[in-house]
Order: structure tokens, then sequence, then C-alpha cells
């Protein structure tokens, strides 16, 4: 399959100043300063193929808004190879931006003083977009976004979350090869976040848009991405599959039943001891709810088997580390955390 961009070693250090406490290291600043090189990423290295749906997570500071600054070609790398649609993006700039589309959290590319609209129309001629293309685009985002109301208000009167879905519309609106999307659901009720993520996808299903999306909502990652990128301090942590991630990083899973009446505590004792043969711990039986937890994959069958058997069970769920707990429980751990 075709790469959509190319990253090879990739590293980007900014040169910092170092300033000296109080007035008179300020007025000592004047005259000679001491700089701190500082590196925001450290050589990562990945590829994205064209049509993939990839999420790029990680705490502030990680790396992810330098990393989607070089993928644009609004700063060049310091080191390191990119490619992005076979262009070098900070040199031929220019031919990459008709080409992608790109969100930038709170930063709109609308035109601050005229309509919704007109800037619609104003991207239509710059994109070069043909008529029959814009046709189905823009009759798409105002019908998925409902942004009829909006169309003729000027962009300086919208709300942070009116922006946001005419933002993410402007971005889509040549279909492009490839969106790069930075927080596109900031300041957007529950509501609305699901009618975006379900735009997003639709696009990506009818015109094969590569999607990069990096946000702090992790729901836009399970609900739009099938790939997770995880960056901390600069470096590339994790880099496979939704389902690989969880593998990997999730310590255990629960099975909650809603008993029929309260276990004795005699019956407790052996369904416990009886759990723990198959890798089960019961860690909770108060009342008539009973928790199993477990970590061994597979275990889920034989553990619930074991339960039905022991206990009248008037309801069961399993039940998976969500992806916003694995990764809080990653920082966490991190060296240098308490």
């Amino acid at each position: 399959m075709e790469n959509a961009l190319h990253v090879e070693n990739l590293a980007k250090s900014y040169k910092r100043s170092m300033r000296h406490p109080g007035l008179l290291g300020a007025f000592k600043g004047l005259f000679s300063s001491k700089t701190q090189e500082f590196q925001a990423v450290k050589g990562i290295s990945f590829s994205i193929n064209r049509g993939e749906r990839v999420g790029l997570i990680g705490e502030n500071g990680a790396g992810k808004s330098t990393t989607l600054k070089m993928l644009t070609g609004i700063i060049a790398p310091t080191s390191g190879k990119l490619e992005v649609l076979g262009l070098l993006p900070w040199k031929q700039r220019r031919e990459l931006a008709l080409n992608i589309g790109v969100v930038f959290g709170q930063r709109p590319q609308l035109l601050w003083d005229i309509p919704v609209r007109e800037t619609f129309r104003l991207l239509k001629a710059m994109y070069r977009i043909p008529s029959d293309v814009y046709e189905v685009t823009y009759k798409e985002a105002v019908r998925r976004l409902d942004l009829e109301p909006l169309l003729g208000t000027p962009v300086r009167l919208l709300s942070l979350g009116q922006r946001m879905r005419c933002d993410l519309a402007a971005s889509l609106l040549h279909a492009p090869a490839i969106a790069f999307l930075d927080e596109p659901t900031i300041g957007l009720d529950l509501t609305v976040k699901e009618q975006v993520r379900e735009y997003i996808r639709d696009m990506q299903d009818k015109f094969g848009v590569t999607l990069l999306i990096t946000t702090h909502d992790l729901k836009d990652i399970t609900e739009v991405c099938d790939r997770l990128l995880l960056l901390d301090k600069g470096t590339l942590l994790f880099d496979g599959s939704l389902k690989a991630f969880e593998k990997k990083f999730a310590n255990e899973s629960r099975i909650v039943a809603d008993l029929e009446r309260p276990a004795t505590a005699s019956a407790l004792r052996k369904l416990s001891a009886e759990m723990k043969k198959h890798g089960g711990i019961v860690t909770g039986g108060e009342g008539h709810k009973l928790i199993v937890s477990y970590r061994k994959e597979g275990s889920a069958p034989v553990l619930t088997q074991i339960l039905l058997k022991r206990q009248k069970v008037a309801d069961l769920t399993l039940e998976k580390t969500d992806i916003e707990t694995i990764v809080t429980r990653i920082y966490r751990k991190k060296p240098g955390k308490n």
C-alpha cells in the first residue's frame, strides 16, 4: 500500500534564552545571555498509508503540535527525513497545501469579517475544487454539521463551537488526500461531538481521506481511528492498532454480575478459591453485586461459567479497561511521577 507520509528519525530542537532572576538579572541579559537547547521531538519514525485513520496522543509538551507543524510544512525539522504525499512539506508548502486539509484547534482558517458562505466560496476558488466535488462536500457539510443557520453570519460573531464546525467543514471541502485535525471537537457539546465524528468517518469513507487526528478527547480516537501513535516527551512510546494497544497496556478486565440474592460469606469464599485457580479474583461481593477481575486474555468464558454455576445471576456485564484509563496509568507510571 502506498505511503501518504513517511517519517524517519524526525527531530526538532529549539534554543531557549536562560534569564537570570530579578531586575539585575534582566539588565545583565541585555548584554549577555545563555541559551539552552530544548528537544521537542527526538528522532521519531513512522509511516501512514493512504486511507488510514490514525490518532496521535500524548500529554501537553509531548511533541504532538510540533510534529503536526512539521508534517504540514509550518516549521522545518532539525534533522531526519520527512515526506508527505511525496513532497518535502517545508520546501514545497504551496503544492502540499492544495492536497491537505488542516484544523488547528482554536486557530480558525476562516476569514474573520465575512460570512461563512463567502469563505467557503473563496476556498473553492483557492483550492480549485471541481464543481461536482464541491457540490457534494458543501451540501454534506451543511447537512451533517447543521451549518445552514450559520452561513450568513460573519465568523467573528460565531461561538467557539460554531467556528470549530465551520472550520472542520472548510478543511474538508476539497476532499483532501490527507486531513490533519488538531483537537477537532474542542468546544463542542456531547451531541455535536458525535455529529462531528460521524461526519469525519463518512468523509473518509466516501473520499478515502487519510486522517491524522491529535486530541485530548480520547473518544475521538476510539470512534474514528484504527491506529494509535503515543508520544511522550518527544519520543514514540507506541505505534499500532487500538486492539494491540489495549492488549499491551490494559492490565485487567472485569465481570460484573447482579445477583438475584446476596451471596453468603461461605459461598463467596468457595467462589473466590475456584476463581483463583482460573486466574480470577473476586474483588467485590457486597449486596446483590459481585465483581470478578482477571488479567489473562481468554479467561472470561471459564470464569463466567463458574459464576453462573455457583450463583443465580440476574444480569452480567463484561467490562474492559477503557483507553482513557490505560493512558492515564501509563503516564502515572513514568519515572519521576508520584
